[in-house]
């Protein structure tokens, strides 16, 4: 994973509530074990609406997204993060998301941030013409003047801004497992 500490640029200004895995990949599209490429399908419900804002070049290549209540609700499918990811997307502002996908999220190095209903209504109208700012070390989002405070679990914060997926972080324990096995090890018999 990349590590993550301060995500700047222009946000796609959603704000829908319940946007759920269908909508950000639709199954037609799980079948592939590559993260690569999934971004053109994401949001296709959506994009198939005049004047939608994932084809606003205003807004093109994006790496914020503001959404609104119980964004990733559905499915499981981890392909939503990927998808996501592969759009360019690194960070997801929304007043609350489900659980799986908050997961998926952050197992991938996407930021899911979550703030009050009102600072995500307000955060909206900054983003039509101001850039936004999501920094994991202030633990802020700042767009225009204004700035709002967000919590963030401090090992997944610790994680997403030291670029450690759940390998990396078994492999900052090596010498202890090793020093481990060392002492389970069973001493071999010598030979009759």
């Amino acid at each position: 994973m990349t590590p993550v500490g301060r995500i700047t640029g222009r946000a796609y200004p959603l704000g829908r509530d319940n946007i759920d895995t269908d909508v950000i990949i639709a199954a037609d599209h799980l079948k592939t074990i590559s993260r690569e490429g999934l971004g053109k399908f994401a949001f296709m419900p959506i994009r198939a609406e005049p004047g939608n804002i994932f084809d606003d070049p205003e807004f093109a290549a994006a790496p914020i997204l503001i959404a609104g209540a119980n964004f990733g609700c559905g499915s499981s499918r981890e392909h939503a993060a990927w998808a996501l990811g592969d759009l360019g997307i690194k960070a997801v502002i929304a007043a609350s998301f489900s659980d799986i996908f908050s997961s998926n999220a952050y197992k991938n190095g996407l930021v899911a941030v979550a703030l009050p209903t009102a600072d995500v209504a307000r955060l909206m109208q900054l983003a039509e013409h101001s850039p936004v700012t999501v920094d994991l070390a202030d633990m802020t989002v700042s767009a225009g003047n204004e700035q709002f405070a967000f919590s963030l679990d401090p090992f997944r914060r610790e994680s997403l801004m030291g670029g450690l997926d759940e390998i990396a972080l078994t492999l900052k324990s090596e010498p202890a497992i090793a020093a481990y096995e060392a002492r389970q090890a069973i001493p071999a018999r010598p030979a009759a």
